[in-house]
C-alpha cells in the first residue's frame, strides 16, 4: 500500500471521518504517547502530510478524537439517564447501556481515560468539559438512591458518589481487561455483585435490563 492511497476522490469530510476512526482507536489501544501521526497515516493509507492539512497537528486530532469520544460516552450517559428506571436499577441500566455502546469499539473507554493524553490543550479542554458533566449526572442518580433509602445527608451522598465513580469506572476497566465476557454477561456479573452487597436486586432492577 503506497502512503497516499486513496487520496483522491474522496470528499473531504468522508476522509476526514476515516482518519478520526483510524485515529481514535490508534489513540484508544495504544495511548497518546505511544503513538504517532506516522502510525495513524500508515493505518488509514494516507500521507502524514494531509493528516497536518486537516488536523494540523497530532495534538489537534487527538482534542478531535477526544471530543468524538466523550460525546459517544454521554450520549450512552444521558440515553440512560432518560430511563424511568430509579436507584440500583437505574446502576444496572446505566452499566449495562455502557457495555453495550463500547462493544464494538472498546477503545473510546481508554482514549477518554488515557493517563498520558496531554495536560493541557484542547484536549485536556475536552476532557475537562466532559467530566464535569458527567460529575453532574453521577450527583443526581446517587442523590436520588440516597433520598430513596431515607439518607438527604449531603456529606454521605458525596461519600458515596465518590464511591460509585470508582466502582462504575472499575466495573467497565475490568470489562474492558476480559474481553472475552460478553455485554450481558458483564451486566448478569454486576447484578449478582450488587445484589451480594445490597441483597437481591428489585425485579425493576432486573426487568429494566430484560433478566
Amino acid at each position: 500500500m503506497t502512503s497516499n492511497a486513496g487520496t483522491k476522490g474522496v470528499a473531504r469530510a468522508d476522509r476526514e471521518a476515516q482518519i478520526l476512526d483510524v485515529a481514535c482507536r490508534a489513540f484508544g489501544e495504544a495511548g497518546y504517547a505511544a503513538t504517532s501521526v506516522a502510525d495513524i497515516a500508515e493505518a488509514a493509507g494516507i500521507s502524514k502530510p494531509l493528516i497536518y492539512n486537516y488536523f494540523g497537528s497530532k495534538e489537534g486530532l487527538h482534542a478531535v478524537c477526544v471530543q468524538h469520544a466523550a460525546e459517544t460516552l454521554w450520549a450512552e450517559f444521558e440515553r440512560s439517564s432518560r430511563t424511568d428506571t430509579v436507584g440500583l436499577a437505574r446502576a444496572v441500566v446505566t452499566l449495562d447501556g455502557m457495555f453495550q455502546a463500547l462493544a464494538p469499539q472498546p477503545w473510546m473507554w481508554r482514549l477518554v481515560f488515557d493517563p498520558t493524553a496531554p495536560s493541557d490543550g484542547a484536549s485536556h479542554e475536552a476532557l475537562l468539559d466532559y467530566e464535569r458533566r458527567l460529575f453532574t449526572l453521577g450527583a443526581d442518580g446517587v442523590g436520588e438512591l440516597m433520598r430513596l433509602a431515607g439518607n438527604t445527608d449531603a456529606g454521605d451522598t458525596s461519600a458515596t458518589h465518590a464511591v460509585w465513580e470508582s466502582v462504575f469506572r472499575s466495573l467497565v476497566t475490568w470489562w474492558l481487561d476480559h474481553p472475552e465476557v460478553s455485554p450481558a454477561a458483564m451486566t448478569d456479573r454486576c447484578i449478582r455483585l450488587f445484589s451480594t452487597v445490597f441483597g437481591d436486586l428489585d425485579e425493576a432492577a432486573r426487568a429494566a435490563v430484560g433478566r
